[in-house]
């Protein structure tokens, strides 16, 4: 990284982080490490295993019964207790942190069992019967508009909850002049950014003031407060909400805990006592919120050397079953940006927003940014390849030119200050482009498959508070008032013995708050970082904050450090007039350095800055007439360039805009479809650099995450709903072994709009990464589409071309399964020493079945050819109770039977059939041959294929076994399956 240091000033230096002590020695405190008050008890949530499904009933008898249970919530509850929470559009439909009438998606909560601690709670959870009605589902966002699609909130009518078009410019002038028109497609996939600490709640209710203290580890921004309180019904200041000092991570998505703030607090209301909940990590990928996925079709108009005219965006955004607050953010985010890095004066923008039956989306690193670059870059090179053209001398003929700042876009944004055609020549040079360049010829002319892809882009920050508000129309904006700027917070507070501190209204997610806001107030007061304590959590009963303090959108170098330079500068003045007065000197004449107050003019006249700060706690009478006093300084900072979207829909949506130029050389392994990174550079202009090592960890940290989305990463779904990467076996995500080492280049332009002239650099390259790789790999393989991630099979199908059917394909591909759960078949035989008719008797006796069904607690004989038992099951990870149903019937005695069972639980659900045949052998034994079809949902099947199929075909192999066993096994103890399992780990047979 090229940064030079600055030898006079704090910030701009790699000063070792505050922080990293306690973390890198265990001492950190999370959550789930901070004491709670005596008696507090632990919830664990039940929830939906099904996509959609009709709530008929719940009985939670048998929970309230068990040990240690104290209460048990459901909707009913949450209805009574909260209001619906605020919806992101005016639309006429309901949001509710738990289902109600209906399940909408697999892993929504159903009901919450609080109790002494949180192994009681989820055994009791197992014991709540809920009766559903399974409803079709829709995942697909293009079919949820179809005519015929399942409505998810009868309310609303459809699932098209919003719906607006703009126009900028005279795109269908652009267009009709066009030389040509091109255009991409783009399903943009789900994924999401799994931070090692996972969501967590700890919540009180004191009756007597009808107040709610919640802990959670909340990121923000604290627009979220005001909708938590006003759907736990209480005023804001009776809704305290604090942070812990550290947090395991966020990237975004911790901005979603706020539905559980609210279910824990009813919960701790009901139950009379705190409340804590700590998500698990099968939870959190199923249920938590991921980015947005979304369907883009964009067009541009375009000249013959490869200069664009017009782009038309026509945008379908799938928030999943709710519209959460603040969503549809992701869609709004970027609306001032839409033209990226370059000089495009027309663009048309249609949007719509659908519900489908996932999990809610929330905000994620780069948010808005990966589904409008991944289109916009990859039409770049679409351009470029379809013309014939070079994509670099595309990129430079679009580009902004660096005489045009502030400029401003089509659609409204004013990016602050840049100099792209500058940093995008350095990076080719100083990243060596034209030696990839030559490796491409060299790989290529010995059959080897090398690409190069680029992609450029803008990286906004600090959001303006107004950009949602683009979703409703000039006349519904009107009616609602003018909603606009991005205010940062900050207090400086100096004690009687000249101690400072800081304390920001933004909840540190690893961007080191402490080192950089202590950098930034030692270089305004002239002290030592390390002479400055910063208070890193948020306390909303105790702090100074707005709707628009948090930590998001990569507002912390440019907004609240800045806030924090403002307040020490105010600081300064004071005490630089106070210190006048001792030194009898001219305010002006003051300069603060190395811990002292000195004239200017005549350096030995001094005396130390703890003297002229305690004067106002020690001697205040002394103060200038000038200085009301100097011990604390608030700072509400919000920058007059966010102004409200106007009239013509034009917004500019982010205060300041970095410039990230990539480029890459992949080489992909033509028999396995393999993407290796042979070099990655990214330049990046995030204005003044405050701490150079801390900007490089998170370029690496957001590339790291872009690589995941761009190789890795997706969350899938089956057509019923059903999640089917519920782990990180099949949630796939880099490691330290799988990410590259970057060449990470620097072009800085302050911003002239913020205190310190910095812009934001956490989120960019999760904006370009995805794109960049993308194009290399098209370059490489000869192919125009290309799906995220790039998973080894996607682009080995690419090479492979399209694949001819089978002429007998396999059982399992031969029919799908209903409604799209995971589909489980089998066959097999075992030998036993007994009669036909014996054998017969026992799949009609209770007791038998008892004794062979896997994990049974009890069988209920409820007809001749009806049974019903209590189970457990596990599969990897997941392991819990079910109430299963079994049926006999096509009874062809003693020949010939169809057994048939479902299972339904806590966990989720499942259903099958199997057939079982007896044929004497002519040996006085009975050959018991069977074949079995099953299907598997909820969040059993989410453990995925790597363990679902082994691990059922084991539990059904079981059983035939058991049953071959119990009627006197021929095979002998020492070769069933179990014997040889403990003959291979050394047991016993």
């Amino acid at each position: 990284m090229t940064v030079n240091p600055p030898a006079d000033r704090w910030v701009g230096r790699s000063v070792p982080r505050i922080e990293d002590a306690a973390l890198l020695t265990g001492r950190g405190r999370f959550i789930d490490d901070l004491p709670t008050h005596a008696g507090t008890l632990a919830a664990a949530i039940l929830r939906s295993p099904h996509g959609h499904a009709a709530i008929r009933s719940i009985d939670a008898t048998a929970a309230l019964a068990s040990d240690g249970v104290v209460a048990v919530v459901t909707g009913d509850d949450v209805q009574r207790l909260t209001r619906s929470m605020t919806v992101g559009v005016k639309a006429n439909v309901e949001c509710w942190p738990i289902a109600t009438d209906r399940v909408r998606y697999v892993g929504e909560p159903v009901a919450i069992v609080v109790a002494a601690d949180r192994y009681l709670a989820e055994d009791a959870a197992e014991r709540i019967a809920v009766d559903y009605e399974i409803l079709p589902a829709v995942v697909d966002p293009e079919a949820a508009l179809g005519s015929d699609a399942p409505v998810l909130h009868p309310s609303l009518g459809s699932n098209l909850i919003n719906e607006r078009s703009f126009s900028y410019g005279d795109p269908d002038g652009a267009f009709a002049g066009a030389a040509h028109r091109i255009a991409v497609e783009i399903a943009y996939p789900r994924n999401s950014c799994t931070p090692i600490e996972t969501y967590g709640v700890v919540a009180g209710y004191d009756p007597g003031e009808d107040a709610y203290d919640i802990l959670a580890n909340f990121q923000g921004p604290f627009s979220i407060h005001a909708v938590v309180a006003r759907a736990l019904k209480v005023p804001g200041n009776r809704m305290r909400l604090r942070t812990p000092p550290s947090s395991g991570g966020s990237y975004g998505i911790k901005q979603g805990v706020f539905p559980y703030m609210i279910l824990m607090g009813v919960a701790a209301r009901i139950a009379g006592r705190p409340v804590k909940w700590v998500e698990d990590r099968l939870e959190h990928l199923a249920a938590s919120v991921s980015a947005t996925n979304r369907v883009t079709r964009l067009e541009a108009a375009v000249e013959a050397d490869g200069r664009i005219t017009a782009l038309a965006f026509d945008q379908i955004e799938d928030c999943g079953a709710h519209l959460r607050a603040p969503e549809p953010a992701t869609l709004y985010r970027m609306h001032g940006n839409m033209t990226g890095a370059y000089a495009i004066a027309n663009v048309s923008i249609r949007n719509r927003v659908v519900l489908t039956n996932k999990t809610p989306t929330g905000l994620n690193r780069g948010f808005g940014g990966p589904q409008i670059y991944y289109p916009l870059e990859r039409l770049m090179q679409r351009i470029a390849r379809q013309l014939n053209l070079d994509p670099l001398d595309v990129v430079r003929r679009n580009l902004i030119p660096a005489n045009a700042f502030p400029y401003r876009t089509a659609t409204g944004a004013l990016l602050d200050s840049g100099d792209y055609p500058a940093a995008l020549e350095r990076a080719v040079v100083e990243g060596g482009l034209g030696e990839l360049v030559e490796r491409r010829t060299n790989a290529r002319a010995k059959g080897r498959l090398y690409g190069i892809g680029m992609a450029a882009v803008v990286e906004p920050s600090v959001s303006n508070m107004g950009y949602i508000t683009t979703v409703l129309t000039p006349g519904e904006r009107e009616k609602a008032g003018p909603k606009n700027g991005a205010q940062a917070t900050a207090t400086i507070a100096i004690d009687p013995l000249g101690s400072v501190s800081v304390k920001v209204a933004s909840v540190p997610q690893g961007q080191g708050h402490r080192t950089v806001l202590a950098q930034v107030v030692a270089d305004a007061l002239g002290l030592e970082p390390s002479a400055i304590a910063v208070v890193a959590d948020v306390d909303t009963a105790r702090d100074a904050w707005s709707i628009a303090s948090g930590n998001y959108s990569s507002r912390f170098a440019p907004a609240v450090a800045g806030a924090a330079k403002l307040a020490a500068d105010r600081i300064r003045a004071k005490l630089e007039a106070v210190a006048a007065g001792q030194l009898n000197t001219m305010p002006a004449d003051v300069v603060f350095a190395g811990g002292r107050a000195a004239s200017r003019s005549n350096p030995d006249n001094g005396v130390s800055f703890a003297r002229v700060a305690a004067a106002a706690h020690w001697a205040p009478g002394t103060l200038p007439e000038t200085v009301d006093q100097t011990i604390r300084e608030t700072v509400f900072w919000t920058p007059p360039e966010l102004s409200a979207p106007n009239g013509s829909d034009e917004v500019n949506s982010s205060l300041c805009h970095g410039f990230i130029f990539d480029f890459c050389g992949v080489e992909v392994d033509a028999v396995t479809g393999e993407a290796r990174i042979d070099r990655y550079v990214t330049m990046h202009d995030c204005g003044t650099i405050l701490h150079p090592a801390m900007v490089e960890g998170q370029v690496r940290g957001g590339f790291a995450h872009a690589l995941g989305a761009a190789l890795y990463e997706e969350y899938a779904y089956g057509a019923d709903g059903s999640f089917q990467s519920g782990t990180l076996a099949d949630y796939l995500i880099p490691t330290v072994m799988e990410v590259p080492e970057p060449v990470i280049l620097h072009h800085e332009t302050p911003s002239p709009f913020t205190p310190l002239g910095a812009k934001g650099v956490g989120e960019g390259n999760c904006m370009s990464t995805p794109a960049c790789i993308a194009n290399a790999v098209a370059d490489a393989i000869g192919v125009d589409d290309l799906d995220l991630p790039l998973t080894p099979s996607k682009i080995a199908g690419l090479l492979a071309g399209p694949e001819r059917q089978a002429k007998n394909p396999p059982r399992q591909a031969r029919e799908a399964q209903p409604g799209g759960r995971r589909k489980l078949t089998g066959e097999g035989a075992a030998e036993v020493a007994a009669s036909r008719e014996a054998v017969w008797k026992m799949l009609l006796d209770p007791a038998t079945l008892e004794a062979i069904i896997p994990g049974s607690h009890g069988v209920t004989q409820v007809s001749d050819t009806h049974f019903t038992a209590d189970v457990t099951l596990g599969v990897g990870p997941v392991k819990g109770r079910y109430k299963a149903e079994i049926e006999l019937f096509d009874l062809d005695e003693p020949n010939a039977v169809t057994l048939r069972g479902t299972t339904t639980g806590a966990l989720g659900f499942g259903e099958g059939e199997g057939r079982i045949t007896l044929s004497d052998t002519g040996t006085g034994k009975t050959r018991i041959a069977y074949t079995y079809e099953a299907g598997i949902g909820g969040k059993v099947a989410s453990v995925g294929g790597r363990l679902l199929d082994g691990a059922a075909r084991v539990v059904i192999g079981q059983f035939f076994k058991a049953l071959a066993n119990h009627a006197g096994g021929a095979n002998g103890p020492g070769t069933g399956l179990l014997a040889r399992l403990k003959g291979l780990i050394g047991g016993r047979s």
